[in-house]
């Protein structure tokens, strides 16, 4: 029986899909934790009462995913620093009985880039393509590391200039017709829009304009290598999928809920590779 003290879930609508109980139950198995995390499926309208339910259902806190990122940001108590700035909460955690929100997606897109290609804060100007959620968390985490050039592209030009409004100095916004432009001198490409997913397999954009020493990472990953991924292998640019940022966004709120700071490792990206694998 798992200890009522160390449980943890994650709440969505729809939920099925998620990997992080396999992520998460993979750490507590390692660490030999007596603990429990499981994923709930949350509509819309029952997750306020959801929420106000989870210190007398014995949580320490979960993760919360589409679509109620901003609905959490509204209910916490107190929101750390990336949530205030990306203005959605990803993770829950208690401390002295108050509900707190953090958002760890900016911290798993950093981190995936440091474990894949080191000194990639290094390499110039980031062309990020899309305006939506994802995006907030990668020009937070890109502001963070210190990049004071971050070029906005999506196909409704108001929306990246929300973002560029929301993150001030060194943020831009273009519409797509410019992203051929924007590419020349590029450092770094992050595509954070649905374009390469499974059943939308378009090319987000062309690495032969990007310059020879640019990194390109895509948000996506089912499939692990994305269209956009393998022109840019093709080109011999260095590529980072995404599962990376998946799996280090998880650590924070493993550490909040559980005590034990988890690593993410090969045998770790191994066992979510093989659970991606199209079923028979």
């Amino acid at each position: 029986m798992a200890d009522a003290t160390k449980k943890a879930f994650v709440s969505g609508h729809p939920i099925k899909h998620s990997r992080s109980p396999k992520i998460h139950g993979h750490w507590l198995a390692q660490h030999g934790i007596d603990g429990s995390y499981e994923a709930i499926d949350v509509a819309p309208q029952d997750f306020a009462d959801f929420i106000g339910t989870l210190q007398a259902n014995g949580f320490r806190g979960g993760n919360v995913t589409i679509p109620h990122k901003e609905a959490a940001f509204a209910l916490v108590h107190r929101r750390d620093e990336a949530a205030e700035e990306i203005g959605a909460v990803n993770t829950l955690w208690f401390e002295d009985g108050v509900l707190w929100g953090g958002n760890t997606d900016g911290h798993g897109f950093a981190a995936n880039l440091d474990d894949h290609a080191p000194g990639w804060a290094n390499a110039g100007p980031a062309v990020v393509l899309g305006a939506g959620g994802a995006s907030r968390a990668v020009i937070q985490a890109l502001k963070q590391r210190g990049l004071s050039d971050i070029r906005v592209v999506n196909r409704t030009l108001a929306r990246a200039q929300e973002l560029r409004d929301r993150f001030g100095g060194g943020v831009s916004a273009h519409g797509t017709a410019a992203t051929n432009e924007l590419l020349a001198d590029a450092g770094l490409l992050v595509n954070t829009t649905a374009l390469g997913m499974v059943g939308n397999e378009g090319l987000a954009a062309d690495p032969a304009l990007l310059p020879d020493h640019a990194i390109v990472t895509d948000l996506v990953y089912v499939p692990l290598e994305t269209p956009l991924l393998a022109a840019a292998r093709a080109r011999r640019l260095k590529t980072v999928d995404g599962l990376g940022m998946l799996l280090n966004q998880a650590v924070p709120g493993f550490e909040h809920w559980f005590g034990v700071r988890p690593r993410v490792t090969a045998e770790l990206r191994a066992l979510i590779v093989a659970d991606l694998a199209p079923k028979p």
